[in-house]
């Protein structure tokens, strides 16, 4: 069915396909970003559902050599202060959580870096004239994830902050560019990795994991069954997998309507990677065989981007194998709504 290019056109009704087969070309995009120098003793990153992906992938690369945290919520931490880099990240620039964040972040004198398309939070960012990164708009958030991160990536080599070589942001953008075609419509399933993986995922909840460098995309996988396919999924992580939830598969439920896929790296601690083949085996008969998923590239920062990549394309696919439009999210906009009354 996958291979049915009317099928696809007709229930993928705003191109999602089309916009995450250019997913590479956001990380090419170059966000100007004026800082007044000042001490960092902390970062703290305020964002909400996509618009935290970023900084989640931050985390693996290119990492800190400083306290960072993300908040997701209306309040921020204790700690910060007048030597805290708050960033705050909203694509619509209406989040309320965020914008919440962000008036607390001013009372604490912290500098303050505001990354969107514009809203409440541009506006604020302008009047109160803190420094402000624009994206571009017309996208759902999730869909503009490698946006933010790369905007986050130049506030951090502005602020001097950042620990690695931007420059391997734009060659890993070459690399995703070319693996992104073997995920097209156009290739066949019997070719098409993201094709196969939606095959076996229609209908069931999904269960992802991953080790420390690849939770990102972990998390990214989860939230693409989310809103995507209108799925409930879960995401988790070793090491930390193997001290409790390794458990929960041996007894309970007895019936399994789950579909496990493991995101793998070579590049991961050698005892995640052991833990994975040994948690397999352990659990053999128990745990649904999982689908495992070996990331590609050469690099953490290739291996990251590359395995997000395909994390969208699978779970579009997946809706569009429900009969689902993967774009709209018209229940969580209600939602929206209903909070302002």
């Amino acid at each position: 069915m996958l291979d049915d290019l009317k099928m696809i056109h007709e229930r993928d009704t705003k191109d999602a396909l089309g916009i995450i087969g250019k997913e590479w070309q956001q990380l090419t995009k170059v966000f100007a970003v004026a800082l007044e120098p000042k001490p960092v003793s902390n970062i703290v990153y305020g964002g909400m559902g996509g618009s935290a992906l970023g900084a989640l992938m931050s985390q693996t690369w290119p990492g800190y050599d400083r306290p960072f945290e993300i908040v997701r919520g209306y309040d921020i931490p204790a700690y910060v202060s007048e030597e805290t880099l708050f960033i705050a990240v909203s694509y619509s620039g209406n989040t309320e959580e965020t914008l919440s964040a962000v008036d607390q972040a001013a009372a604490k004198g912290a500098q303050i870096v505001a990354i969107t398309c514009g809203g409440a939070l541009a506006d604020t960012a302008r009047e109160k004239q803190y420094s402000l990164v624009l994206l571009p708009s017309g996208l759902q958030p999730r869909y503009a994830v490698f946006y933010t991160f790369r905007a986050l990536i130049s506030v951090l080599a502005e602020a001097k902050l950042l620990t690695e070589d931007v420059a391997e942001v734009a060659a890993a953008a070459d690399f995703l560019r070319d693996a992104t075609a073997a995920w097209m419509p156009t290739v066949p399933t019997k070719n098409n990795l993201a094709k196969q993986i939606a095959q076996e995922c229609i209908g069931r909840s999904v269960v992802i994991y991953g080790g420390p460098k690849l939770y990102p995309a972990v998390y990214k996988w989860k939230t693409g069954f989310n809103e995507n396919a209108k799925q409930v999924a879960w995401a988790g992580a070793y090491s930390e997998f193997d001290h409790n939830e390794f458990l929960g598969w041996t007894k309970q439920p007895v019936r399994r309507p789950y579909a496990v896929i493991e995101l793998r790296s070579n590049l991961e601690h050698e005892r995640i990677q052991k833990r994975f083949a040994l948690s397999d085996r352990l659990l053999s008969g128990m745990l649904p065989e999982p689908i495992v998923v070996g990331a590609e590239g050469g690099t953490i920062l290739e291996q990251l981007l590359w395995t997000v990549a395909l994390g969208d394309f699978a779970t579009i696919y997946t809706a569009l194998l429900s009969g689902i439009d993967p774009t709209p999210i018209d229940l969580m906009e209600k939602l929206k709504v209903e909070l302002t009354k």
